[in-house]
């Protein structure tokens, strides 16, 4: 059984807000759909007019934040996760917490006096969507929070980590510091590839962190990036995904196992230099709402099972469970109990 703590995740809390929006509204802003970047200043007055919508949803999200939601409400053990982040002190932080501990995950904010939560403004046209993040206060996050005792003993207590890629461009020391101390104490520790810009951008940090990792989560566009960015000259994803797992490895303990979607296409899972294709539940274009956390949730129910100790196949099953459940709503929610068997 998955017991209190057991997963920790770290990462950039960000209040989405989500509106369904038109052609014109992408080009006015110069976005493009299925894409995830950090906002600049053309993109500033975007947030006033999305929350201006009459459709707009405020969610409570961020990568690392959604996937350990979704671990929770699939796990269903009050408790069994934790997460730490950087809010701001203001309405948008406090509606975080309140969201957060509704969905019984035990955060641990460092909160910002001077800078404002973070916003993520989800831009949907035809059930697709854009990210553009304002990370603020999520990008104020500082070891020093973590090294407090009350916040380290939450990396102490969990025996599974997980941190999505965009954590690399607020604190890779704090993900350094976690990902010595999994390797040295035989815990699991995961990481996303999250966007191709972390691939281009924070290569550096990425290829630091990179040998600590036991589980590496991306979808297609982001492994093809991956391959790009290092010179290896293929766009096949089963191959990227069977190098990626080869990459050297800190600690001798887990083997690294790589986890890459390719949205309706099957999942590639590659390990010990083979790849398995796991073929996802195909859902009706009339029953997508919008593909907002799919990628976030897919992780989430994977780790659900994965801190069970269940085989990868399961763990697979439940990760396209997750998404297909998310992909059917408005932003990263769920019902109030999951029914996956």
């Amino acid at each position: 059984m998955a017991s209190e703590g057991i997963l920790l995740g770290m990462g950039n809390p960000l209040l989405d807000i989500s509106a369904v929006v038109d052609e014109q509204f992408l080009k006015k802003y110069d976005i493009k759909l299925n894409n995830a970047i950090l906002a600049e200043d053309k993109h500033l007055p975007m947030y006033d007019e999305l929350a201006s919508k009459q459709n707009v949803e405020y969610i409570a999200g961020g990568a690392t934040q959604n996937s350990i939601k979704v671990a929770q409400w699939m796990l269903q053990i009050p408790g069994a996760t934790s997460y730490i982040g950087s809010i701001g002190k203001d309405k948008f932080g406090e509606e975080m917490k309140k969201n957060s501990k509704s969905a019984g995950v035990n955060v641990n904010y460092y909160e910002d006096e001077s800078t404002p939560t973070g916003t993520c403004a989800v831009c949907v046209v035809g059930g697709e969507r854009s990210l553009i993040a304002n990370l603020s206060a999520a990008n104020c996050y500082k070891s020093d929070h973590l090294k407090q005792p009350e916040n380290w003993s939450l990396v102490e207590k969990a025996k599974y980590i997980y941190i999505a890629g965009f954590f690399l461009t607020v604190s890779p020391e704090s993900i350094q510091l976690v990902a010595a101390h999994a390797a040295a104490n035989n815990k699991v520790f995961a990481m996303n590839l999250s966007a191709p810009f972390i691939c281009e951008f924070f290569k550096d940090v990425q290829e630091q962190a990179l040998p600590y990792v036991d589980y590496v989560f991306g979808n297609e566009t982001e492994a093809r990036t991956f391959s790009k960015v290092h010179g290896w000259e293929t766009e096949n994803v089963e191959e990227i995904a069977v190098r990626i797992s080869q990459l050297p490895k800190a600690s001798g303990t887990h083997k690294r196992i790589t986890v890459i979607t390719q949205g309706a296409d099957p999942v590639v899972v590659a390990e010990d230099g083979k790849v398995k294709l796991f073929p996802v539940v195909l859902l009706p274009k009339e029953k997508l709402v919008d593909t907002n956390g799919a990628g976030d949730a897919f992780v989430g129910g994977f780790l659900s099972q994965l801190v069970q100790e269940k085989p990868i196949e399961d763990c697979v099953r439940a990760g396209c469970y997750a998404a297909n459940v998310i992909i059917q709503r408005s932003g990263c929610t769920y019902p109030e109990k999951p029914d996956f068997s």
